[in-house]
């Protein structure tokens, strides 16, 4: 009977999987900056921020103030 071309690994096992682990991913975590990575959380919280009010049509808070007083108005709050 011929052998399985998996070379008798069971099938959910890659060839890399019984390599140690790279030492670069340790110095990844520390290079881990907590200030840099809020930085980067505060920025997509904007860049969303800009792209839902371009979809609405309005360019300050003042106006997105004025379209929740309006919508709330016209339900009746």
């Amino acid at each position: 009977m011929p052998r399985p071309a998996n070379s008798g690994r069971p099938p959910h096992q890659t060839p890399d999987a019984n390599r140690p682990a790279n030492d670069d991913d340790e110095d990844e975590d520390d290079d881990f900056d907590p200030a840099e990575y809020d930085a980067m959380l505060h920025l997509e919280r904007l860049e969303s921020l800009e792209e839902e009010m371009q979809e609405l049509g309005v360019t300050t808070l003042d106006e997105v103030r004025r379209r929740i007083d309006e919508l709330h108005r016209q339900q009746g709050g």
